[in-house]
This record gives structure tokens, C-alpha cells and sequence, in this order.
């Protein structure tokens, strides 16, 4: 049984409070909050002073994935959020090892993120530090594209990485994931799926989460 954790991203902006009193009410674990700097990816969503409202109306743990440049700079920042984890990507982190170090001492579990052509391969020698690993099944920046199938291959190398080393971090897809997609991926190893526009485009959106919840290898 996977966590689920839907991706924000996708909620109506004019009525947010009510969407996420809506994820409050339903089986969803986190609540999954995109930033995005216009730099990084070639999109601009939306800063603190927004991510502080939601988090006064969550009552579940906030995911927060940065896809921006310089992370690190914010950290103590998505700290005072209460967030639970704090995703950085691989590509935009010059000294991952110190960024991961800085988001464990500020007491959030530390996840990194790979774009869809980055290998996992090239977390081997950081990997037994991570609480989490998210995988992009989409290209960062929008949200509603389509999955990309290698995924499903990488994340059994990522989950085979986890498993030989001795790790314990947890797998998160993000990108595309729906039912069919999901069982895919939990299949695959997957941990911890992130839906947007399949949660909250659907007709019941609790529903959808409660299905992806019952996905099963």
C-alpha cells in the first residue's frame, strides 16, 4: 500500500483552503507543494507567503519539492513551514552531500530529486544518507504531461540500489501517475506516489485517492 501524496500543483487556486480541507477529510498522506523559480524549469508556481496559508489548513504532513536553483538558500524557510520533507534535484545542487546534511539537522527528512535523464546510478555514493529518492516520470515545470515509460525500469534499478546497499529511502514518483500508471510503479518498487491532475480533475477526488491508496504489488 502506497502513501499518497497529491500534488497541489493541481488544486483550483481560487478555492485552495477548500481543496485542502478536502485532502484533510481523505486517505491522502502528505500534501505534495511544487515551487518553482521560472529558472530551474521554465515555470514560476508559487512562493512562501502561499505555502504558509496551506500549511495552516493541512492537518497532514507537507512533501515540499523545490525546483529551483540554490535550495540550500531556503531551507530554514520550508523548516518553519513544519514541512516533513524537503526535496532538492540532483542537477540543481552543486554540493549535494552538504544540502542533504543541512535539511537533516533542520529536522526534515531529505529526499532528492532526478529529472528524467539522470541516472540513479549516480547516487551511489550518497544514497545510504537519503530518507527518500523522488523520481520525475514527467519533465518538471508543468503539470497534466504524460508519463514517461522508462520510469518504470528505472525505478526498479533505483529500488534494486536501495536493497543492495542497505539503504532505507522510501521511492517517490512524480508525474503523470493515475491508477494504471500507480499499479505499474508499485509494482515496480515504488514507495510514495504523487497525483495531481488524477486527484483533482477527477469527479471524487477522495475516491481516486482511496484507490491509489488500495494499489498493492
Amino acid at each position: 500500500m502506497p502513501l499518497v501524496s497529491p500534488s497541489l500543483l493541481s488544486a483550483d487556486f481560487g478555492h485552495l483552503e477548500r481543496d485542502i480541507k478536502m485532502l484533510n477529510d481523505s486517505q491522502a498522506d502528505w500534501y505534495h507543494l511544487d515551487v518553482m523559480d521560472g529558472v530551474f524549469v521554465p515555470n514560476i508556481s508559487f512562493g512562501f507567503p502561499v505555502m504558509e496559508a496551506m500549511a495552516k489548513a493541512a492537518t497532514k504532513p507537507l512533501d515540499v519539492h523545490l525546483m529551483i536553483e540554490r535550495p540550500e538558500k531556503f531551507t530554514a524557510q520550508v523548516a518553519a513551514l513544519g514541512a516533513k520533507v524537503m526535496n532538492v534535484h540532483y542537477e540543481a545542487c552543486t554540493h549535494l552531500h552538504r544540502v542533504v546534511t543541512g535539511i537533516k539537522e533542520a529536522g526534515m527528512m531529505a529526499g532528492v530529486t532526478l529529472n528524467p535523464h539522470t541516472p540513479v546510478e549516480l547516487l551511489t555514493d550518497i544514497i545510504g544518507e537519503l530518507d527518500l529518492v523522488m523520481l520525475m516520470s514527467v519533465n518538471p515545470g508543468f503539470g497534466g504531461q504524460k508519463f514517461i515509460h522508462h520510469i518504470l525500469e528505472k525505478t526498479k534499478r533505483l529500488r534494486r540500489l536501495i536493497d543492495e546497499s542497505g539503504a532505507t529511502a522510501l521511492i517517490e514518483i512524480d508525474g503523470g501517475v493515475n491508477q494504471t500508471t500507480g499499479q505499474w510503479l508499485v509494482e515496480a518498487g515504488a514507495d510514495v506516489l504523487v497525483a495531481g491532475s488524477a486527484v483533482f480533475k477527477a469527479a471524487d477526488p477522495q475516491a481516486e485517492i482511496a484507490a491509489l491508496k488500495a494499489l498493492s504489488r
